[in-house]
């Protein structure tokens, strides 16, 4: 896969992102999912700030071929939440899972896309809002910006940025330790606040998922959908369509398109529970989105995270894996292969994340644990053999 990524013009491992940003100040703790900052909304020094920006990525290309193809605008719902999750439940890693203020950000190609689908996404947006309101989640839309920028933008982008305000004293900064274990929680099934089946693909390698399962006549009807200066070769190079039915268990089957565009699952109404009963209990919080299974290895310091009992990959990622041919260990790294959500803390706490998870009707286990190492590391036992991965 990382030839075709890089042909494809994405960066499995961001090295130059990486690169630009080295030195940065880092904010009060690291080791924390998301930047903390000192209370500069409001100069409380029992407080802090947290601010977090984030997209839907490529995969509104990919809703941008279903909705073409079907006239389904509910993918355009469920691409408002892939953003704004990806925003959220890193902000639901440091703590912040309630009052948060969001802004967005879409820029769109006229001539591609009509006033139905924009209103959709704004509307969207409420409905996403309204969903997490009955779970006791406060989120608050401020307004945004909506720009035509076809000069720039070949279909659509759909972005966010959220704030909120948390008192120091309730924040989970990664302090990950020998001694842990490693609950995870299911990308896949469906929660008691999901309206339908969710195949567990979040919103990390689309890039490689679409072009990988979907079949290479959607580069003759939709060039506007990728990148001109990628070689036509590693263009929608699968065998599926859009609309081919998937088996996903217990007799039920789903198109490929709405299976791969299963909207990235929000864990905040769960996170909120965990925190309100287990905190100061949680020794961390990951959201396995880039990096995936190894996300974690960018917040620990002198530790390896073992993964030894992790879920059976769900047939979505079967899908990925039998079109692509792509290796155990690459997709462990670019996609979440099950879980997206970890909690690290003792061993004695784990049958209480387990209770919580499945209240919300997501399934969980105890993936893994945290031993002595001498520099950070991951150890994934993946279906094809044992795999090291080192920041």
């Amino acid at each position: 896969m990382s030839s075709k990524y890089e042909q494809r013009g994405v960066s499995a491992t961001k090295s130059e992102v990486h690169e630009a940003i080295k030195g940065l100040d880092k904010g009060l703790f690291p080791k924390a999912f998301c930047k903390v900052l000192p209370d500069v909304a409001g100069g409380d020094a029992e407080w802090c700030n947290i601010m977090h920006a984030d997209t839907a990525g490529t995969k509104t290309s990919l809703a941008y071929l279903y909705w073409k193809e079907t006239g389904d605008l509910s993918v355009w719902e469920g691409i408002v939440q892939d953003s704004l999750v990806m925003n959220l439940d890193d902000m639901g890693c440091v703590g912040a899972v309630n009052n948060i203020l969001i802004s967005s950000t879409i820029g769109r190609n006229k001539n591609r896309i009509p006033g139905e689908v924009l209103t959709t996404i704004i509307r969207g947006a409420e409905k996403f809002k309204d969903r997490m309101a009955e779970q006791g989640v406060g989120l608050h839309l401020t307004g945004g910006e909506t720009a035509d920028v076809g000069d720039i933008v070949r279909t659509i982008d759909v972005g966010y940025t959220t704030f909120a305000r948390l008192r120091r004293d309730k924040l989970v900064v990664n302090n990950i330790k020998p001694g842990n274990v490693i609950v995870g929680l299911a990308s896949y099934g469906q929660s008691t606040y999901e309206e339908e089946y969710n195949g567990g693909m979040g919103s990390n390698g689309l890039t490689s998922a679409r072009h990988d399962v979907f079949r290479h006549d959607y580069a003759g009807k939709y060039p506007e959908s990728f990148d001109p200066e990628v070689p036509r070769s590693v263009i929608y190079t699968g065998s599926r369509s859009l609309t081919e039915q998937v088996d996903i268990g217990n007799g039920k089957t789903m198109a490929a398109g709405k299976l791969v565009l299963s909207p990235t699952r929000t864990y905040l109404p769960v996170l909120k529970v965990l925190l309100d009963e287990l905190y100061p209990k949680i020794a961390g919080l990951i959201h396995c989105t880039g990096g995936a299974q190894t996300k974690v290895v960018k917040f620990i310091d002198n530790v390896r995270v073992v993964k030894d009992n992790l879920f059976t990959p769900p047939p979505l990622f079967d899908l990925i894996r039998e079109e692509s041919g792509t290796d155990w260990r690459e997709l462990y790294q670019v996609f979440n292969m099950g879980h997206r959500l970890e909690v690290y803390l003792p061993e004695n706490e784990a049958q209480t994340v387990l209770d919580i998870a499945a209240r919300f009707g997501i399934v969980a286990q105890v993936v893994g644990f945290v031993e002595e190492g001498d520099k950070p590391s991951v150890r994934l036992h993946t279906p094809g053999g044992v795999e090291d991965y080192f920041e």
